[in-house]
């Protein structure tokens, strides 16, 4: 039972201490690291030269009067002899760490004669004795629920999960400094609002104690750094957390990291020419090829992207011209489908919730959705020549979208009157429609150059990692071990 190994190692810890010894000091020795000591293993060795290598326990043996110790550390892991003849209080010791002890080791390097190489240590330092066995002693971590609650655990356990989080920092610099090398400013926007905006989503809420307001946590990075280019700015961007009170899928999470740039004297086609580069380049340097591979299919991201008309597609898959069909026409479709649909949804919810049903799934390569009805992109700008779709494009690749932009609208008056329809959609029950923002449209008002905005979650590292967006995540949003929710509370 767990109880009695916990017990049991709190008696090592006790005899550790009785001996006089700290089980839990500030510092330990350490000369090196345990990976960079391996890159020079020959000339350390040959020079004989004493060295002190730290790390968390991860394999021992006895064999009479020797123990093996695997000490690793974030940069590798090295063998560990422990002599009877030459160490250092070796029969306290030897009785009293086990696996997942962190520990100091002082000695020089070796191979021994099975041909590994080692440290020899003459003297061995507690660092950290721990009270709980790893997983694999009595419990195993096989399940993913338990690996996404104890994060921690998983990372122990498999080393090769610290690389993918290595690669997501990766991912993120790359982001960044590639457009710090075009010019934009890094800015940084309040994570609570007044208003949430930017996206049709519900938000979660909170209160403000000293003001005694109310305010939602952001959804969106859209709309203050558009304030921010009325201000004169004119290429900025953010990397934020967002947060979304919404349904948990392989796609979705309730927080999460989010870019989001604005680019001031350009419009969504000068934005698809620059997002084509700039993802080719991330993921180059990210996964170091430009192919990757998805749920055994191989996505091409070098490949030259297509522009996919909207209109065209939804009648060619869905069988409906999105000039003509009415919210009845498309509720009807919905309905013959099968697909689930709430009654109160307006003309644009149900035109997106077939796209996503019907043709989504079916874009594999990446490719540029373009110019969608008005009435699913509140904030994007009326195309010209066809004032029923909006200058926008989606990245859609692995029946995803994996990025989204469009030429800013910039008009208060119709930035109004489209705010406005979405607040009759609220009224109607639609939760996710978005909310008239008063004070955005008094910036507007001051009036906002011509731009082009754009943004991308770490959805698309997901993707490219051939993973569900939680798996990528260190430490997943979890219901508390052995809470059962409200709704369960209330059947």
């Amino acid at each position: 039972m767990l109880e009695d190994l916990i017990k049991e190692r709190l008696k090592k810890r006790d005899a550790l201490i009785a001996a006089g010894i700290n089980v839990y000091p500030a510092r330990v020795s350490r000369t090196r690291e345990i990976g960079d000591a391996l890159k020079v293993f020959d000339a350390l060795s040959a020079e004989k030269k004493k060295i002190s290598l730290t790390g968390r326990i991860m394999g021992m043996r006895g064999h009479g009067g020797v123990v093996f110790y695997d000490l690793r550390d974030e940069s590798g892991q090295i063998q560990v002899v422990f002599k009877q003849d030459t160490g250092k209080d070796f029969d306290l010791l030897k009785e009293n760490l086990d696996l997942g002890d962190f520990m100091s080791a002082t000695g020089v390097l070796f191979i021994t004669q099975r041909g590994e190489k080692s440290l020899e240590a003459e003297s061995l330092e507690v660092a950290v004795k721990t009270l709980r066995p790893l997983p694999s002693e009595h419990f195993g971590l096989n399940d993913t629920e338990t690996r996404l609650r104890n994060r921690y655990l998983d990372l122990i356990l498999d080393p090769k999960l610290k690389d993918l989080f290595r690669k997501k920092a990766i991912f993120w610099g790359e982001l960044r400094k590639a457009l710090q090398k075009e010019g934009f400013l890094e800015v940084e926007t309040p994570a609570l609002e007044c208003v949430p905006g930017g996206a049709d989503a519900e938000p979660f809420t909170t209160h403000h104690n000293a003001l005694d307001i109310d305010l939602y946590m952001r959804i969106s990075l859209e709309l203050p750094q558009k304030k921010i280019l009325v201000g004169g700015f004119e290429k900025i961007f953010e990397i934020g957390r967002i947060f979304r009170n919404e349904g948990i899928s392989a796609e979705h999470l309730q927080d999460y990291t989010q870019l989001e740039f604005y680019w001031a004297w350009v419009d969504y086609k000068d934005l698809m020419k620059f997002v084509e580069k700039l993802y080719k380049k991330v993921i180059k340097s990210v996964i170091g090829d430009i192919k990757t591979s998805f749920q055994g299919q191989t996505i091409d991201w070098g490949a030259k992207w297509p522009k996919l008309e909207y209109f065209k597609l939804f009648k060619d898959m869905v069988g409906l011209d999105l000039n003509k069909a009415t919210r009845e026409t498309l509720q009807t479709e919905i309905e013959r489908r099968g697909i689930k649909a709430g009654p109160d949804l307006g003309r644009g919810r149900l035109i997106d919730l077939l796209y996503k049903k019907v043709i989504r799934p079916t874009i594999i390569q990446p490719s540029f959705l373009i110019n969608p009805p008005i009435d699913i992109e509140p904030l994007a700008k009326r195309s010209p020549t066809k004032p029923n779709r909006v200058e926008r494009f989606q990245v859609v690749a692995c029946g995803t979208e994996l990025g989204k932009g469009f030429s800013e609208g910039n008009d208060p008056s119709d930035q109004r009157a489209r705010f406005e329809e979405q607040s009759r959609l609220r009224e109607a029950g639609d939760k996710e429609a978005q909310r008239l923002d008063e004070a955005f449209i008094e910036a507007l008002e001051y009036g906002m150059p011509p731009a082009g905005g754009f943004g991308l979650s770490e959805r698309l590292f997901a993707i490219l990692m051939d993973k569900p967006v939680r798996e990528t995540v260190i430490f997943p949003l979890m219901r508390p071990k052995g809470h059962e929710s409200n709704k369960t509370q209330k059947q």
